[in-house]
């Protein structure tokens, strides 16, 4: 049985807004001293109001508690906001907790942020070196190692170059590079792979893979990539407003997270009955949420409560799980005049060939005159594309994995 690496106990982190420091005694004194006499402070820009005028506590983090075991890998979910970052700092020792605790078993490299650790005047050789130092290792295991690493970050003829003249894409390649291949127990990663083209994330998933699964390292991965957490990780810790939602598998993570995003959102004063359903259909018109590669898609949308003679606009958009937006598509855009009666509204998209997975749903119902959103559905349902052997041995797009023609609107009544 896999013994427990890192223990999160009663966890909070506490902000107090308004007393940033502004980096040196001098500049901080000024300040003082001005706010004690009542005047300006000194050191703001001509105009800038309110940025240090703020007071109060701000709870990144409050009372988070949940352990990881060795060779887990863990997904940490979430909006923006939700404490994800902060964790992993608290974690990396990067800032201290305000209260509770944090105990790890084992040597951490981290992965926080584009270039975290490495020197701008340096070449990608120092810094490789200078990481590992950093890491605790020897001169001899990172001479062992090297030429693995920069193989895997594909910059063999730059690695003599500083690094400030890299770009943000080779930044990210060796850094990750350098904390996936140095001798570490456990690997932080915060959403830098998002940095890279696709084939380098894929290869940076690959090799975590291999890490956790081979090595018996353990991980924890920020990311909002949800197909990715999903093959990767196997377990998932939810945060929202700084507090934990839920520890489980990954699987029931992504869940809760997709329903806390499903939902109704509308405008103050808006009819919350504008929009009473949407559904996912097969061309024949019956109720279908799951599709093979080359079969069509209908979305049905009933419209409620439309005022007499007034003209409204529909837009349907279909988003993939790891946030890739697919289809947007507006009635007024495909020779489909404004909507103008109440009933049931479809677009009918032909075989989309789209890659196995699932995919979220959402439409915003908006007024032709005044451009107000009268009511607008998020995520407010989901399909899943199966692979079809036949489709599959098609040629598919390698840019966004979608081709598809487009939608054709049509009123089919009450």
């Amino acid at each position: 049985m896999s013994q427990p690496v890192i223990r999160v106990e009663g966890l909070s982190k506490r902000y107090q807004l308004g007393t940033i420091g502004y980096g040196s005694l001098h500049h901080d004194l000024a300040a003082w001293w001005a706010r004690v006499r009542g005047r300006e402070d000194p050191n703001m820009r001509i105009g800038e109001r309110g940025r240090r005028d703020l007071h109060g506590d701000f709870w990144a983090l409050r009372d988070v508690s949940f352990q990881v075991n060795e060779g887990d890998r863990v997904g940490i979910v979430g909006r923006n906001g939700a404490g994800k970052s902060t964790l992993l700092k608290l974690l990396s020792r990067v800032t201290s907790p305000s209260s509770g605790s944090v105990r790890v078993k084992g040597k951490i490299a981290s992965l926080l942020e584009v270039g975290t650790g490495f020197h701008p005047e340096l070449t990608g050789r120092e810094n490789v070196f200078l990481n590992g130092a950093i890491l605790g290792m020897k001169r001899r295991e990172i001479q062992a190692k090297f030429d693995e690493i920069v193989t895997f970050a594909g910059v063999e003829q730059f690695i003599d170059t500083p690094v400030k003249r890299y770009s943000s894409g080779m930044y990210v390649r060796l850094a990750f590079s350098v904390a996936a291949h140095l001798d570490s127990e456990i690997l932080l990663v915060d959403e830098v792979l998002a940095v890279g083209d696709a084939a380098f994330q894929k290869q940076c998933l690959d090799k975590l893979q291999t890490i956790s699964k081979e090595d018996g390292r353990t991980v924890l991965f920020v990311s909002h990539a949800l197909t990715s957490l999903s093959t990767l990780c196997n377990k998932g810790v939810l945060l929202a407003n700084g507090q934990l939602q839920t520890d489980s598998t990954i699987q029931t993570v992504i869940q809760q997270y997709l329903e806390t995003q499903k939902g109704l959102q509308t405008e103050p004063g808006v009819n919350r009955e504008n929009i009473q359903r949407v559904t996912t259909n097969g061309i024949s018109g019956s109720p279908q949420d799951r599709f093979l590669m080359d079969e069509g898609v209908v979305i049905r949308t009933r419209i409620r409560e439309l005022a007499p003679g007034q003209r409204a606009y529909c837009s349907v958009e279909i988003t993939r799980e790891d946030g890739i937006k697919i289809v947007n598509n507006v009635n007024t855009d495909s020779g489909f005049p404004y909507l103008e009666k109440n009933g049931v509204y479809q677009i009918s998209f032909a075989p989309m060939m789209l890659y196995p997975g699932r995919y979220h749903v959402s439409v915003w119902l908006g007024d032709a005159t005044s451009e107000k959103t009268l009511a607008h559905f998020e995520n407010e349902c989901h399909f899943d594309i199966e692979k079809d052997n036949f489709a599959i041995s098609r040629t598919l797009p390698a840019s966004t994995g979608v081709l598809f023609e487009k939608g054709a609107w049509s009123f089919v009544g009450d």
